[in-house]
């Protein structure tokens, strides 16, 4: 497979892995409430944190579809056929 199919693929995952991991320790309840403001939104959101585990679950995913795509477990041309 050529390195854009890779980085296309790459990309997929951690956009679905984000997402997932989007609402995970999310604390809701503000000690005042701002006009304007939603009241379901966080407080503080860890995006960081969630920025860094997203990334290395999709790595840890990536290269098991990868090596598994390498060594021919899992190869979609063949499945087809």
């Amino acid at each position: 497979m050529s390195n854009t199919g890779l980085a296309i693929i790459y990309i997929i995952i951690w956009w679905v892995t984000f997402f997932a991991i989007l609402p995970i320790d999310v604390n809701r309840k503000k000690p005042f409430k701002i006009d304007g403001e939603d009241p379901g939104s966080p407080e503080n959101p860890k995006m960081l944190k969630k920025f860094t585990y997203c990334t290395g679950i999709t790595t840890i995913i990536f290269l098991i579809i990868y090596l598994l795509m390498k060594y021919d477990y899992l190869n979609l041309r063949n499945i087809i056929t």
